[in-house]
């Protein structure tokens, strides 16, 4: 005997015959010899790395490789504030990689969180275990807020439902029944079963177990889980490759200097080393990593102010280049709550409810015009039996907003009742409920019986529930003055509203009433009879109100959104046609769900999943299977998800988004970024952020690369056309400082200039180091370099000391000067503001006055070799070096009218 496949597609008592039990469940000589078999009810967990190990992972890479020979290097030649510096950027880089990476290996011990420790069981007696005990056979009971231990079949249940949103997330409790279901059923809709780790939202029942541990439902999200490897980060992969291409520039710059200095200049060995060493500090782009962590730090705190929290830094700049969104409906798409949109009485038009969330405030109009709902009879009736026949509670929270206790699906009539006036404390000054039957999925109604105080304590039944089931207990009908025997044309007029409704995708109840005899204090299924029927209402989770707008933005940023929900299929396109995710014919199907998909090829598979946007009945696996298949097509995907059934799919993903509001924390612990609002409109702005982001790291990185480029070429010409070292080495090193130092990171919050939404997204495998941006980096190099040597050139005969003050003063203003351009590679400074980026003005500041005082402070001029330049001198250097920016300007202006 093993574990049962397919459970629910067996009857109760075949599924009892298989699994050796009975209705009493197995003695506990039976379960210890299962046990042995299957081992214990637990999801087990791989052996935990060691906390030292993944912090010594962190330094094997490129970079850290670099900053290594740049450090030793400094510290032999006795450069210690380079030392410092490069050694803080190294720990720093050490400790955020160690927090990243101990964060992704707990979405298992989040996973196991969810199971229960103990369990009711039947072992011919009714006894409580641990949990980790049951095998299968076993017999379990289950009572309204128990979460379920392991997967089972029901045998027995009474009004019992489940919430299950956690593992298919389906966003309302579930009505169980007991009938056999086909093989290929979609877990969500095996309404015979219940899931470890879903929980009773009413009623109680008794079920065998039919799966434990890893077997489980939940199980085999774990070994999904487990088996997904994430591999390096796009960021990684390109800050890598341009650590490499930077270091391998500043080798060049030095290894060329070093000969051309001693063989054809005749230096001496030991001039010319020191002057090879500092070039090479000066080439080694030592202060990248920290640009790369604050550029990526900034961009996660933009993120977080709007309500997008990354857990992981590099996944800052991967949403960036994201082209593919893959989002759940409830809660994301829409508010997660449920909302009484419309009214049908008989003969009267569509009453239209306004309002939104659990907020009880909105309006009611018909025809256009504003209607007092409890002037109207039959509206009033509809309201009370509303707010009487329900058990939910509509609660004030301590912040802002309202919270609900209690189906959802009752407490939208609560919130309905309460727009009108009616509460449900001021009711029962007037009438009172003294008996209830709670909603019964085969009876598909629930019932109240009430008593009216006021009204010599006349009694009433007030029924809420499916259309079909309280017309069939229907006797008469509410028309505008008095109750009337239905007739034919009106059951046919009623149908045809529900019909109106559901096409719309509502959830669509029905209220009626009847009288019964003061003496009645019980209130029976039997009861349920010769009622009056009164109206319909149509209640929607309306979409979010930003939705529309942001997947407007994200089509034309050219991001593709597809939904992947676990709801019904209707509801699902009613919600893609209202937000403008279904906006144009196709030969596709508008939506599919799983069933409809395990039934195409793989080839149909692919074309499907490029053609049709919305998914429906989801289960785990098939999540998953999208999120590989779009990655296989060469899509950079961003999913999101809330429940245990997709942190696969999450963790599989480029880009994993978990809800902060409904998720659970498997679907944390699997994600890269949080959303604290559960709003698919604060993916949009995260993406746009993450755009911002590789934005501001490709410029802080040309920057850099300009200034090391320029000054190795700088270095390397002027060894070959002057027999003079154009800079010192203590020179060289200043000069690094000056212009590598804050002025980098101050391009690092460079805020957006309102169009990288209009840019369709780079490819994942485009360099930061580009050939788009190689023509502009040219033209800059070649201005530093002729401007500095023919300065030096210029000033020679005034003295050496002269000359080498004046290329020092224009090679670092023309990078100053570059730092402007460097604030958009495509829109002039002049356009978006000098005072756009005030941390721009303060580094250049800085860095001014930094030069300034090794050139009049007499101390430090003895220091580093510089000489006293007069004013006009000082400001026609500056003005000559200002032609980088007005070059920039211009290169700028032609770029955008050619493209």
């Amino acid at each position: 005997m093993n574990h049962l496949a397919s459970p629910h597609s067996h009857t109760a008592e075949e599924v009892l015959k298989r699994l050796g039990s009975n209705i009493n469940g197995i003695s506990n000589s039976e379960a210890r010899t299962r046990m042995e078999k299957f081992g214990p009810n637990e999801i087990p967990e791989k052996k935990a790395r060691h906390p030292v190990v993944i912090f010594l992972k962190q330094f094997n890479n490129v970079m850290i490789y670099i900053l290594i020979a740049a450090g030793v290097i400094s510290f032999l030649i006795g450069h210690l504030v380079d030392v410092y510096v490069i050694t803080a950027v190294i720990l720093i880089n050490g400790v955020i990689g160690f927090a990243q990476e101990h964060k992704a290996e707990r979405a298992i011990s989040a996973l196991k969180k969810m199971i229960v420790p103990h369990a009711k069981v039947y072992r011919r007696d009714l006894l409580q275990i641990d949990a980790r005990e049951l095998v299968p056979g076993d017999v379990i009971l289950l009572e309204e807020g128990d979460r379920i231990p392991a997967d089972a079949r029901l045998l027995e249940l009474k009004n019992f439902r489940t919430v299950e949103a956690s593992l298919t997330g389906e966003s309302f409790p579930v009505s169980k029944e007991l009938r056999t279901f086909h093989e290929k059923t979609a877990l969500a809709d095996c309404r015979n079963m219940v899931w470890m780790g879903t929980f009773v939202a009413g009623g109680h029942a008794r079920a065998v177990v039919t799966s434990t541990g890893v077997s489980t439902a939940i199980g085999r999200v774990a070994m999904d889980i487990e088996k997904i490897k994430r591999g390096k980060s796009h960021f990684e992969k390109k800050t890598n490759k341009l650590a490499k291409q930077m270091g391998i520039i500043a080798c060049i710059g030095a290894f060329l200097a070093f000969p051309i200095g001693l063989f054809v200049r005749g230096f001496s060995f030991t001039e010319i080393s020191l002057f090879t060493i500092a070039s090479l500090v000066s080439g080694i782009p030592e202060g990248l990593p920290a640009v790369m962590v604050i550029v990526l730090a900034i961009g996660a705190h933009r993120m977080a102010r709007r309500n997008a929290i990354v857990r992981t830094l590099p996944a800052t700049e991967t949403l960036g280049i994201v082209d593919v969104i893959a989002t759940d409906k409830t809660g994301t798409l829409t508010e997660n709550t449920m909302n009484v949109e419309k009214i049908a009485l008989l003969g009267e038009n569509e009453i239209t409810v306004s309002g939104f969330g659990w907020e009880p405030s909105g309006d009611f109009s018909q025809n256009g015009n504003a209607i007092f709902p409890l002037e109207n009879h039959r509206l009033s009736k509809l309201l009370h039996i509303a707010c009487v026949c329900n058990n939910s509670k509509l609660v004030r929270k301590e912040t802002d907003g309202y919270k609900i206790i209690g189906d959802p699906t009752e407490a939208a009539l609560v919130v309905l009742a309460e727009k009108a006036g009616l509460k449900e404390e001021i009711l029962e000054e007037k009438e009172k409920r003294i008996d209830d039957l709670p909603f019964n999925p085969e009876l598909k109604y629930r019932a109240s019986l009430s008593v009216l105080v006021e009204e010599d304590k006349r009694k009433q039944i007030y029924v809420v529930g499916a259309p079909e089931a309280v017309l069939a207990h229907s006797r008469q009908v509410l028309k505008k003055e008095v109750a009337e025997a239905i007739a034919p044309k009106d059951k046919k007029e009623i149908l045809g509203q529900v019909d109106k409704l559901t096409s719309k995708a509502m959830r669509v109840l029905a209220l009626a009433y009847r009288e019964v005899p003061a003496g009645m204090d019980d209130l029976s299924e039997e009861l349920v009879s010769g009622l009056t029927f009164v109206g319909i209402v149509g209640m929607l989770d309306p979409p979010r109100h930003e939705v529309k707008e942001a997947i407007a933005k994200a089509k034309k940023a050219g991001i593709r959104v597809i939904m992947t929900t676990g709801d019904h299929k209707g509801t699902a396109i009613a919600i893609a046609k209202q937000i403008g995710l279904i906006d144009v014919e196709s030969s596709y199907p508008e939506a599919l769900t799983e069933e409809e998909l395990l039934e195409l090829s793989e080839n149909e598979f692919e074309d499907t999943l490029k053609n049709v946007s919305v998914f429906a009945r989801l289960t785990p696996r098939m999540k998953l299977r999208i999120a590989e298949t779009l990655q296989k097509q060469g899509h950079v995907v961003a999913m999101t998800g809330d429940g245990v059934n997709d942190a696969p799919a999450l963790k599989k993903s480029d880009i994993g988004i978990a809800m902060g509001v409904i998720g659970t924390d498997v679907a944390r612990e699997s994600s890269e970024m949080i959303l604290a609002d559960d709003n698919f409109a604060s993916i949009v702005n995260a993406i746009e952020e993450g755009r911002i982001v590789f934005k501001n790291i490709r410029q802080s990185s040309f920057f850099l690369i300009t200034t090391n480029f320029a000054e190795d070429i700088t270095f390397i010409s002027a060894l070959l056309l002057t027999p003079h070292l154009i800079l010192l080495p203590t020179q060289i090193l200043w000069l690094n400082l000056v212009t590598d130092g804050v002025t980098g990171v101050s391009l690092a919050v460079e805020p957006g200039h309102g169009d990288v939404l209009e840019e369709r997204p780079r490819s994942a495998n485009e360099d930061i180091l580009s050939k788009s941006i190689m023509p502009f980096l040219i033209l800059m190099v070649s201005v530093m370099v002729l401007l500095t040597i023919s300065v030096f050139n210029a000033y020679l005969p005034q003295g050496l000391e002269k000359a080498r003050t004046a290329a020092f003063v224009v090679m670092s203003f023309t990078q100053l000067f570059n730092l402007l351009n460097m604030r958009s590679l495509k829109k002039s400074v002049f356009k978006i503001g000098f005072l756009s980026n005030k941390y721009s003005l303060a580094a250049l500041l800085i860095s001014v006055v930094s030069l300034l005082l090794v050139i009049y402070i007499p101390f430090f001029q003895g220091v580093f070799q510089f000489v006293y330049l007069g004013t006009t001198e000082l400001l026609v250097m500056v003005l000559l070096s200002s032609s980088v920016l007005w070059l920039g300007e211009l290169y700028k202006f032609f770029k955008t009218r050619l493209v």
